[in-house]
């Protein structure tokens, strides 16, 4: 019972942290869309969108058992 409490704290500690980080780095990446001080095409906005998405899909699928695709590598 103890090593399931212990499993258990860790994932939460590690959830809450990984979780409040990634959406800190979505934000950042929602900065990039700032025409203004950047410079991008539709196609650059679409292929980031499409990555992210990808890895979320990814992460539904571990989430419900199945084996997701681990093999991410971004470059524009």
């Amino acid at each position: 019972m103890e090593r399931k409490r212990d499993a258990r704290d860790k994932f939460v500690e590690l959830a809450n942290k990984r979780v409040t980080r990634t959406i800190k780095d979505l934000r950042l990446i929602g900065n990039l869309a700032n025409k203004r001080a950047y410079i991008y095409t539709d196609t650059d906005a679409k292929k980031i969108v499409r990555a992210l998405q990808r890895e979320v899909d990814v992460l539904k699928a571990r989430f419900r058992g199945d084996d997701g695709e681990d093999d991410s590598i971004f470059s524009l």
